[in-house]
C-alpha cells in the first residue's frame, strides 16, 4: 500500500471531514477540487450502498464494515425505571485490521 505523504496533523478540527479528504486529494494528486470531492463522495456512496444491501465492505489494511442484526430486547428508561421494549434493528460495525491496529499502537508510543 502506498503511503501518501500528507500532513494531516495541521488539520482542524481533530476529526477528518469529507471536505478535508477532498482537499487532501486535491493537494496530493493534483485533481481539480470538484474531481476530488466527487471521488470522496463516490467512495462513501459505494460503501453506504453496500451496507444498506446488507453486504460487508473490506478495505485491505484498514478494516471491515459489517451490518449486524440485533434482536429485540427488553430495556429500561434510566430516569423512571419503566420497562421499554427495544425493537430489533440493524447496526453497522467496524473492525480495524491488524495492520491498522499495529500502526495505531506504534504511533501511540
Amino acid at each position: 500500500m502506498n503511503e501518501l505523504p500528507i500532513d494531516i496533523d495541521s488539520l482542524e478540527p481533530a476529526s477528518l471531514t469529507k471536505a478535508q479528504m477532498a482537499e487532501l486529494l486535491y493537494e496530493r494528486i493534483g485533481l481539480s477540487k470538484r474531481e476530488s470531492k466527487d471521488i470522496v463522495d463516490a467512495f462513501f456512496d459505494l460503501i453506504g450502498k453496500r451496507l444498506i444491501d446488507g453486504d460487508s465492505v473490506r478495505i485491505s489494511g484498514f478494516g471491515n464494515f459489517q451490518v449486524r442484526a440485533k434482536a429485540a430486547r427488553p430495556g429500561r428508561n434510566p430516569r423512571t425505571g419503566e420497562a421499554i421494549p427495544i425493537e430489533a434493528r440493524r447496526v453497522v460495525t467496524f473492525h480495524a485490521s491488524n495492520k491498522l491496529k499495529e500502526k495505531v499502537q506504534q504511533d501511540a508510543m
